[in-house]
């Protein structure tokens, strides 16, 4: 290895996760966190409205829908979110094309709410003249889920398809943007969405602990009582931010000031759009860099977003997945397996605050340690 790789491959100080989140923050992101927050001071307050007007501000639902955050994961937002929006009465059609489509089906059927599923293989996505079909086929459908950018492989579905033919026979439309929201271009006026659920700590480059739902206000006005949970209730979340701009319950204090800063350096980056030319460049430096190295993506580019790249775990005798993971590690580098019930996989997260040299030096480590692994067990 010439002398210019090895400063290039050197471990950073510390990991950087190339993940699908939580992911590497920024310096100013970390530091957000090093102070103490009262939950009821009026700064703390004005930081939380900051936060809703900067979240609804992204998914262009100023005029129609209000922002609501909660505590937890992103599987705590839509949990929440499917409570409070779906009654017993109601209908809902899961589109699935992967584990996180599955989930939402799961938490579903937990709720006791009435779901049916309309499924595509995971290397495959969702076509909206199946959706119209379906809804044909049903009437009874209030309410359909998708799944923008599936995370169990990074595959991109057709979100402004499948919002026409919704809108089209007067359903409403949940989004599951975990994977998407602050990189893929979301806009509630112009595609007709209901809800759009995300959290703070991928495409945002916060950190987790926050979630969030931008949901149209009408909407989740009706909604009132339907939620029987008392801690996931969007509803009772949102009248607590109009009454007096506090959480119901004690928040996240560190992760809502990691997240304002995180929101303020996407706005200085240039917005959704910025971001997502950094994690194309990302992802184009991995791909053509593990393509030469004799890696095969899962899925085809044509439905291959920019936020997590899955590869088909080598056969060869070398490759053993817990091996390299933690051969990776001791370089610097966090990956995750993969998430497919039909093949061997892991998966490469391109988002967070990394750029495309530290791809480089990953496909540094990566060669460094193929070429060991063979002298060591053979090709």
């Amino acid at each position: 290895m010439s002398q210019d790789a090895q400063r290039k491959s050197v471990k950073p100080a510390t990991p950087i996760l190339l993940t699908p989140g939580p992911l590497t923050t920024s310096a100013a992101t970390r530091q957000a966190m090093t102070r103490d927050w009262g939950s009821r001071d009026d700064a703390f307050i004005a930081m939380t409205q900051e936060l809703r007007e900067r979240l609804l501000g992204l998914a262009g639902g100023q005029r129609r829908h209000v922002a609501v955050p909660l505590q937890g994961s992103g599987t705590f937002i839509v949990e929440a979110t499917l409570g409070t929006l779906i009654g017993p009465a109601d209908k809902l059609l899961i589109l699935i094309n992967g584990a996180y489509g599955e989930r939402m089906l799961t938490i579903a059927q937990r709720l006791n709410r009435q779901a049916e599923a309309l499924r595509w293989p995971e290397n495959q996505a969702i076509e909206a003249e199946r959706v119209d079909q379906a809804l044909r086929d049903d009437p009874d459908v209030t309410h359909v889920a998708l799944v923008h950018c599936e995370t169990t492989t990074g595959l991109l579905n057709p979100l402004e398809a499948v919002a026409a033919v919704v809108a089209r026979h007067g359903k409403a439309l949940l989004v599951d943007a975990m994977s998407s929201f602050g990189a893929l271009a979301i806009d509630v006026e112009r595609t007709p969405i209901t809800a759009v659920m995300a959290s703070a700590n991928k495409c945002l480059e916060g950190v987790p602990g926050l979630g969030f739902a931008v949901i149209e206000g009408q909407i989740l006005r009706a909604a009132k009582g339907v939620n029987p949970s008392l801690c996931f209730d969007l509803y009772e979340q949102w009248q607590g931010f109009e009454r007096n701009g506090q959480w119901r319950f004690t928040p996240p204090v560190q992760v809502v000031a990691a997240l304002v800063t995180a929101l303020r350096q996407l706005e200085n980056e240039g917005g959704p759009a910025a971001r997502r030319r950094r994690y194309q460049e990302n992802f184009d430096v991995l791909f053509q860099g593990m393509e030469r190295l004799g890696f095969r993506l899962f899925l085809e580019k044509n439905v291959q977003a920019p936020i997590i790249a899955t590869f088909f775990q080598p056969t060869s005798p070398w490759f053993q997945f817990p091996r390299f993971y933690q051969a990776l590690a001791a370089r610097g580098f966090l990956i995750y397996p993969g998430k497919l019930s039909q093949a061997d996989t892991f998966r490469i997260g391109c988002i967070g605050a990394i750029e495309p040299d530290d791809f480089r030096r990953f496909l540094i480590a990566v060669e460094a340690i193929m070429a060991e692994q063979k002298e060591t067990v053979g090709p």
